[in-house]
């Protein structure tokens, strides 16, 4: 590199640093696209609704929602991925196609090249349920049944690759049962799959549970952590059902294209930190099994990285993938 052009790049980063702060202070500047990785009326959906109506208030900006479950959310995280890197379309996805998918199949992005972490939202177990006519109230129950009546089970998921879909393939090889899949596109098909008899059994977080199991449409047997989850203290855990080590979380995040600038993912990070800490908000989520999380873009893209690694060599010993 000669001097002129060393200089010019130091001029062009003298320019940026300095732009930054009015970048920060000027977006946004027109309404933001807020993707969700799920369909209408699923838990990922209410979450991000509840997130989209305050960064609305606290950004003077519309957030504007749009649902695309497909695929099992890996649709909606390849358009932000691929989206111009600006702050305008971001995305509330899921373990799924953020740390799993990319272990079952070859995906349009690539997760730590292609996005960048806001922030993680919430984490909390799954459910197992039963549908209630079912004669079964508990996991040992469930496994007697399972292995009394071998090839009548199905699961219904919330889609391929998601971590509703690795729990019960985990649980099927801890428990020695089997249980055919059906995948969905989220939760809300899942679950009235699973109330209708189409299937008999599901993992998924409470929200999309929780009705129906006030209705008496399904019955609650254990929940994925590996202590009990003080939100749904009433339910045992599979580790503690006959099955130490098991332990799965389903979490969620926002994220952004790479590239997007750091002031904008800054104020991004801190808008919804204050979000998830508003007393409206805390008790309307923690009502429906969400324990809200916040923290740094740091914290969360650890966090997609660390499930990766730790579910590689579940779904290799498993031999899982997705055609």
């Amino acid at each position: 590199m000669n001097r002129r052009d060393a200089l010019r790049v130091l001029v062009g980063l003298v320019i940026a640093i300095a732009a930054a702060p009015a970048v920060a202070q000027s977006w946004p500047e027109r309404p933001i696209k807020f993707i969700m990785a799920a369909p209408a009326g699923s838990s990922l959906d209410v979450l991000g609704r509840t997130i989209a109506d305050k960064l609305t208030a606290r950004l003077g900006q519309p957030v504007v929602v749009e649902n695309k479950p497909a695929a099992g959310g890996t649709v909606a995280t390849a358009e932000v991925a691929k989206s111009p890197p600006d702050g305008y379309a971001m995305m509330i996805g899921f373990n799924g196609p953020l740390s799993f998918s990319p272990l079952l199949q070859k995906l349009p992005y690539d997760v730590q090249k292609d996005l960048a972490p806001v922030i993680t939202t919430t984490s909390q177990p799954n459910v197992l349920a039963v549908n209630a006519t079912l004669p079964i109230k508990s996991v040992a129950e469930l496994v007697a049944y399972a292995k009394a009546n071998p090839g009548k089970l199905n699961y219904a998921s919330v889609g391929n690759g998601s971590s509703s879909h690795l729990n019960m393939e985990l649980f099927k090889q801890m428990a020695g049962i089997d249980a055919v899949h059906v995948p969905f596109n989220g939760s809300p098909p899942a679950v009235t799959a699973t109330i209708q008899g189409e299937t008999q059994m599901i993992f998924a977080v409470m929200q999309p549970l929780q009705a129906q199991i006030q209705a008496g449409k399904l019955r609650a047997l254990a929940v994925t952590t590996a202590k009990r989850f003080p939100l749904l203290p009433d339910y045992p855990t599979i580790a503690e059902s006959g099955y130490p080590g098991f332990e799965a979380l389903a979490w969620n995040g926002v994220l952004v294209s790479a590239g997007t600038p750091k002031p904008v993912i800054a104020r991004l990070n801190a808008e919804i930190n204050a979000v998830l800490k508003e007393p409206d908000v805390v008790q309307k989520l923690h009502a429906q099994g969400f324990d809200l999380i916040g923290g740094t873009p740091e914290e969360f893209g650890a966090l997609i990285k660390g499930e990766s690694d730790k579910w590689a060599p579940v779904i290799k010993r498993l031999g899982l993938k997705i055609d």
